[in-house]
């Protein structure tokens, strides 16, 4: 069985996804179609930059969705198989969503691109942040961010001795320094434009719900796994909810792997930039075959790599 896992805000490069435009016909329709919806020259800033403004959090959320179904538009009828389950780290999830049938690439575009703008509002830049800590399991890291004072949490559970917290930027500072002292390997400060996925981002939350509300989400054809719950779901009205929460909520990126496994998968296929996701799944389940597909030289091998695991 196969899962298709889409990548989230940081995976972006210069160029993700260009050299499937200029071979694949259906990518650089998609391309074009997300640079229309965003309304600027989204495919102009993923080929050329700056740099600068494809790290703006409202650019690089459409940016990243962009390429990836560029990339998920030129592999997906070249599988041996169609996918079991779709999931997306973060960000990612929206592009499952458009993988899946539950939204159109246009709105989709439209739709993280105030998310991104939204969560860039909620808090002023300077005064969030993210720190990614290593060596301590999820429980120990939230028990420190809870007997911190201020507003911190873990905020990505993206493997079992990887979690990253978010906050108040002097709340993070105070647990990172408590989290070194209770045994982490590694506590890294991120540079983000904003402190994701904590209560900090309450207001965009609040105001990027109507907009999921008016958005013509369908029932999906295949089931995405929730960040929020690590479950899958099919239905319009939940894919709403639960896009809405998980604004604020953490993203259970273990429990989400899990889940797959448990479901039967045997394969999971990053498609996007980067490959941070595929890293992941091999610190989760050694078992879990793995393979990942960001430019054009890499399709060949990951296609044979899928075959064989499903074999």
């Amino acid at each position: 069985m196969l899962a298709i896992v889409f990548p989230g805000q940081g995976s972006q490069t210069l160029g993700m996804a260009c050299d499937f435009a200029e071979r694949f016909p259906e990518s650089r329709a998609a391309l074009e179609e997300a640079d229309e919806a965003f309304g600027g020259p989204l495919r102009e800033w993923i080929e050329h930059g700056p740099e600068e403004r494809l790290r703006r959090t409202e650019v690089t959320q459409p940016a990243i969705l962009a390429a990836s179904i560029a990339v998920y538009r030129a592999i997906a009828p070249r599988l041996p198989g169609p996918a079991a389950f779709l999931a997306g780290h973060s960000l990612g999830e929206y592009t499952a969503q458009v993988a899946g049938g539950g939204l159109e690439l246009a709105e989709a575009v439209r739709l993280v691109r105030r998310r991104g703008a939204l969560m860039q509002e909620a808090v002023p830049e300077g005064e969030g942040a993210m720190a990614a800590v290593l060596g301590l399991s999820a429980d120990e890291v939230a028990g420190i961010c809870d007997a911190t004072e201020g507003v911190v949490s873990p905020a990505n559970l993206n493997a079992p001795a990887q979690t990253v917290i978010a906050g108040a930027r002097g709340a993070v500072e105070a647990a990172a320094s408590a989290l070194r002292e209770a045994g982490a390997r590694r506590v890294v400060p991120l540079d983000v434009s904003a402190p994701f996925h904590c209560e900090l981002m309450a207001s965009a939350q609040e105001k990027l719900a109507p907009e999921l509300a008016a958005a013509g989400f369908r029932d999906l054809a295949v089931p995405v796994v929730s960040n929020v719950t690590a479950e899958p779901y099919r239905a319009a009205a939940e894919a709403r909810e639960l896009l809405r929460r998980q604004v604020c909520a953490p993203v259970r990126w273990v429990g989400c792997v899990e889940r797959l496994v448990r479901e039967g998968v045997r394969v999971q296929l990053e498609l996007g930039p980067g490959r941070a996701l595929t890293g992941l799944a091999s610190r989760i389940d050694r078992g879990l075959a793995r393979a990942r597909v960001s430019t054009v030289a890499e399709a060949d091998a990951a296609l044979r790599q899928v075959e064989e695991a499903l074999a």
